[in-house]
């Protein structure tokens, strides 16, 4: 028998980014007690890397924006799979939370009569996104901790959730082991909310922090809740390329939308080359209007490097592949060409892109005030994920409840940018508020010890294989990036998808006889080895949704099926836990809006 901690809360929230902070304050607003997981330290959420800002139809900037809009922008982003009441209430709510936000101290950017400043960003018709400078989801942490931190939460630092326990067929308790000294605990709660992110370290090349293993959503699927939209996958266009130091990071878009133009080798902006049809009315034809547009000339049309990030990542991929790309595999994004523009352009840059001009100067030695940079699409963010209710953020599961990234529906196919972190207050409001009622109304469940038992010698297996000299659970995560990237990355093939799924049921077999070396404390290895199945479990998930959709749609683009097709744009594509193990696939119709949602978005299709 291992012996274990046991928690007791009210409302565990697995997660402390921006919605399971929302989440846990809005749960304990509602009176009860919460307790909240970290599988980092509170503070190095994968939030504060969000730059650009979040999305909210303030109308400070341009007053013809307003909730209609947005959703509507949402929904065409999202090529109409999103689920249309998640769109709806994001469109709504955001403005609200946004200002409340405020409220608790958040310090934005500000217009000359003191307002919200709002800027440019890909997919969204007006200015729209709140921000501070380039460092916004640094400020929404910070705001959230210190609102949060006298709200009575109990922080369980450096833990991370391994299993989920349910009485029936409810969720009831959480196991976890703390990082430092391999401690086992268990967490009992009325209620349990998943917010910890995406599945990033699936891939090779990715802009995602270590902790992004899909954590939340194997936990949930190995429960019996649905995942969705699994094969939307969005790869940032503008991730660095060279120097290696520099390799993976993100340039936030805001660099676009402060006047940064993309370039192949011959210097030619190759934007304006390829304009979907759904945005010809909304995008500049010549350089001249787009640079107008980034100045705030409300008559001006955006500048294609502002399309939806799906579209740019092609086109850099499209120009790589016609050897019109950097010497390093991608292109060049240039800001530094607007002193052309402006004589206090390198003084803007600084004052708009604090964290772009410092990261790389320190990092790489490059001075983006002088040189462009060589940028490519990065493995960013997952679109799909727990399959939620729209308005109470639960999960197929009862007591169980997701919200931010591994949550799915708002997206559809695409992401427009700013909208996760708008996505993370609404959503994760909503998830606190409806897991605090959901724990009010039914009374704690009870677990097996032998379940525990079973669970925590599951953990312990690699450990004790040290002596057998197994697989190293290293060669098999670096393994299986490697392999996502080339088989199931931006660009993919039937016949390359299902060599996926083949090798990854390979890589599971060898995860089985995984080997680690020395004690529960201290060791690196063991927690890779613990990663190995979340890895397994979305990687296939990922390459079977998205061998079962001949079409590209959004951030899914397949090479032998280029164009959409109707059938595919009316059906989601849901995987589940079959009763033998194995993973299930069927296609569900899409959610369909009511007509006054269908007349807002044909109205802003003109």
């Amino acid at each position: 028998m291992v012996e274990f901690k046991t928690h007791e809360h009210d409302v565990l929230v697995i997660g402390a980014g921006g919605a399971g902070l929302r989440a846990a304050i809005e749960a304990s607003a509602q009176g009860v007690t919460v307790g909240l997981v970290c599988k980092s330290l509170l503070g190095k959420a994968h939030t504060v890397m969000a730059e650009g800002g979040m999305a909210a139809s303030l109308a400070n900037v341009d007053s013809r924006d307003n909730w209609q809009v947005h959703f509507a922008d949402t929904m065409r982003g999202g090529q109409y799979v999103n689920h249309w009441r998640m769109a709806q209430l994001h469109a709504q709510e955001a403005p609200v939370c946004v200002n409340e936000l405020e409220s608790w101290g958040a310090v934005f950017d500000r217009t000359k009569d003191g307002r919200i400043l709002q800027r440019n960003f890909g997919g969204h018709r007006y200015p729209r996104l709140a921000h501070v400078g380039d460092r916004t989801g640094l400020e929404m942490i910070r705001t959230l901790q210190d609102h949060g931190v006298h709200q009575g939460i109990d922080v369980h630092h450096e833990c991370t959730i391994i299993r989920l326990f349910k009485d029936g067929e409810r969720t009831v308790a959480a196991l976890g082991y703390d990082r430092e000294k391999g401690r086992f605990r268990l967490f009992r709660a009325g209620a349990i909310v998943i917010a910890t992110g995406g599945i990033g370290r699936a891939f090779q090349v990715t802009s995602n922090s270590w902790e992004y293993t899909g954590d939340g959503h194997t936990l949930a699927y190995d429960s019996g809740a649905e995942l969705i939209d699994m094969e939307y996958v969005q790869f940032h266009p503008t991730g660095m390329v060279w120097p290696p130091s520099v390799r993976g990071i993100l340039v936030t878009e805001g660099v676009r939308g402060e006047g940064g133009v993309l370039r192949n080798s011959e210097g030619k902006r190759f934007m304006f080359d390829d304009i979907p049809d759904n945005y010809k009315a909304q995008t500049a034809s010549d350089p001249e209007e787009g640079w107008r547009y980034t100045q705030g000339d409300k008559d001006a049309r955006r500048p294609p490097e502002l399309l939806t990030r799906d579209h740019v990542a092609r086109c850099i991929m499209n120009e790589v592949k016609a050897g019109r790309g950097s010497p390093h595999g991608g292109v060049y994004l240039d800001i530094a060409w607007i002193k052309e523009k402006l004589k206090d352009a390198e003084q803007r840059i600084k004052k708009k892109l604090p964290s772009m001009y410092h990261q790389f100067k320190e990092l790489a030695g490059i001075d983006i005030t002088k040189e462009a940079m060589e940028v490519g699409p990065t493995t960013h963010y997952v679109m799909g994920g727990i399959r939620v209710d729209p308005d109470t953020q639960q999960s197929s599961v009862p007591g169980l409840f997701a919200a931010g990234e591994c949550a799915a529906g708002l997206h559809g196919a695409n992401r427009l940018g700013g909208n996760s972190l708008s996505d993370l207050l609404v959503f994760g409001k909503r998830a606190g508020e409806y897991a605090a009622k959901f724990a009010k109304e039914n009374s704690g469940g009870k677990v097996a010890d032998a379940e525990i038992q079973d669970a925590i010698t599951e953990a312990l297996s690699s450990l004790e294989r040290q002596e057998t000299g197994g697989e190293n659970p290293y060669e098999i995560q670096f393994a299986l990036q490697k392999d996502m990237q080339a088989l199931v990355g931006i660009v993919r093939k039937q016949d390359e998808m299902d060599n996926a799924i083949d090798i990854v049921d390979g890589y599971r077999k060898r995860a089985q006889k995984v080997a680690v070396h020395g004690s529960r404390e201290y060791n690196p290895g063991w927690h890779t080895a613990m990663d190995l199945h979340n890895l397994l479990t979305v990687s296939e998930a990922i390459a079977r949704s998205a061998g079962s959709r001949p079409e590209s749609r959004g951030g899914h683009f397949r090479e032998d099926f280029p164009d959409k097709d109707e059938k595919f744009g009316k059906l989601t594509t849901v995987v589940n836990k079959g009763s033998d193990g194995s993973m299930q696939l069927r296609h569900d119709p899409v959610a369909q809006w009511p007509d006054e949602l269908q007349t807002i978005i044909d109205e802003n299709q003109k």
